[in-house]
């Protein structure tokens, strides 16, 4: 009798412990956002923005407000516009029957308050370029803007609201603290469709995409759509983890937000000064691949290989030389050539940082004092690594073992690394993994020398460019912008 009274009770114990289990399991998973919604909903807006286009309605007439990977898209062209702009009538503009030298566009996007003063994060591709800001609350009030600062290199912009009163505002998360397989809501206006909500997890962190040198994007498969740029994305404790940004045209539920951690630091010097001021090493770097490991008797392909150093650069002070493999900085792992960038943006300027590297197998430390990056010089963007351009894309100096992967015969020419949606790159065609062998029918194999072409250029000159491809080789005109 006692041993199956102890039976009884065993079991009964396991399947109350049982029992009690489920309840925690069901609390991860909640029935409803509802609540959460409600509460964070009245601080995400809708931007709209108009401004004045030179050179005809082409452009807007056939679709070419935004790529389907941006926001700049309202809706279908209005036909009866159409033929109004190209055929005259009442209201043409530049007079009947002449199509105007100029027009207004207008395009929409979303943004984020993130204080009761009325500062609205967006990204810069939402208000680049604009005339007018117009700012609208759920609650149905529209607000004039003005632009506070832009980070063309984060596609980070703040703006703020010009009326003197108290606004609904979201509370900064902690962007390291998600985990893969975290809950999260994205809210926005994807295609003008105000105050959308959509409910996913957080797919990846750490995603390189091509935007620019500081790529560091957290992957969700939240619903995105055009619109939804400068929009937030919200943890279950409705703090504002990342800015929504990015997705891929060709996928579906797949998305990318710019990790709030990264954004606090480009937030507050926009306020402060309008602009972003970041340190500057003064290194070319390319990826360690296996070889490479081999040749310069690495243990592990990681790190950042410097390709050379700029002269009269901070690096070149410190003693930096061609061949050493940075491996960490200021005691943070360098695993590859897209972490040292952001760790040095992020270092103050004038603070002296302590690198390790190994140079002809050997460790060794050196102590360099970071300078200012300037407009015109790209941080740690090099020989094998991109250097962003004006025009919209990365470039990287083709090396043999490049050469060798894209199928070219010679290792002459930049490589283009990454393009931006909706820039002059993106709009002339222009893709990852082209070459571009000409530009202005000359050869070019120097990211230096391509980037002084490119400042040569007036604002809306085309730029002729030979480019080889797998499948041959061909002509494209990119324009600098206006």
């Amino acid at each position: 009798m006692k041993l199956s009274k102890l039976m009884a009770l065993l079991a009964a114990f396991c399947l109350l412990a049982g029992l009690g289990a489920a309840p925690a399991l069901a609390q991860d998973r909640p029935g409803s956002f509802a609540d959460l919604v409600e509460e964070v909903s009245p601080a995400v807006v809708n931007i709209r923005t108009v401004k004045t286009v030179k050179g005809g309605p082409m452009a807007e007439m056939f679709g070419f407000r935004g790529r389907p990977d941006s926001d700049e898209n309202e809706g279908p062209p209005d036909l009866h516009d159409f033929f109004r702009r190209f055929f005259g009538g009442p209201g043409a503009p530049g007079g009947p029957g002449m199509p105007p030298k100029e027009f207004k566009q207008r395009s929409l996007g979303s943004g984020v308050i993130i204080d009761e003063d009325g500062y609205v994060l967006t990204n810069n591709h939402v208000i680049a370029g604009a005339d007018e800001i117009m700012v609208k609350l759920k609650d149905g009030h529209e607000y004039e803007a003005e632009i506070k600062g832009r980070d063309k290199k984060t596609d980070l912009a703040l703006i703020k609201i010009k009326v003197g009163k108290e606004f609904p505002y979201l509370k900064l998360g902690d962007s390291q603290k998600l985990r893969v397989g975290d809950w999260v809501l994205a809210l926005g206006n994807p295609f003008g469709l105000e105050n959308t909500v959509t409910a996913g997890i957080v797919s990846a962190k750490g995603r390189i995409i091509g935007a620019g040198p500081y790529d560091d994007f957290i992957q969700t498969d939240a619903s995105i759509n055009p619109g939804n740029s400068g929009g937030a994305l919200i943890d279950m404790e409705g703090r504002l983890v990342g800015i929504n940004t990015a997705i891929v045209a060709q996928g579906q539920g797949i998305g990318f937000a710019i990790p709030i951690d990264l954004a606090k630091n480009v937030v507050n010097q926009l306020r402060e000064k309008g602009k972003v001021v970041r340190g500057w090493l003064g290194v070319y770097i390319q990826p360690v691949t296996r070889e490479l490991a081999e040749k310069f008797k690495l243990k592990e392909d990681q790190g950042a290989l410097v390709a050379d150093v700029i002269e009269g650069s901070p690096a070149q002070k410190a003693g930096l030389k061609r061949g050493d493999v940075i491996v960490e900085y200021n005691g943070n792992t360098v695993k590859d050539t897209h972490d040292l960038p952001r760790m040095v943006a992020a270092t103050p300027v004038g603070q002296k940082a302590e690198l390790e590297l190994i140079r002809g197998g050997e460790k060794k430390k050196i102590t360099v004092t970071i300078g200012e990056l300037q407009d015109e010089q790209m941080a740690e963007a090099a020989p094998g690594e991109s250097g962003e351009v004006d025009l919209g894309m990365g470039l990287q100096e083709l090396t043999p073992e490049l050469a060798k992967q894209l199928g070219i015969p010679e290792a002459k020419g930049l490589v283009i690394t990454g393009v931006k949606p909706a820039s002059p790159a993106a709009e002339a065609g222009l893709m990852r993994g082209d070459v571009i062998l000409e530009a202005a029918q000359k050869a070019v194999v120097s990211v230096r020398e391509f980037k002084k072409l490119v400042a040569g250029l007036k604002s809306g000159e085309g730029l002729l460019l030979l480019i080889q491809r797998r499948e041959g080789t061909l002509f494209v005109v990119v324009k600098k912008e206006k």
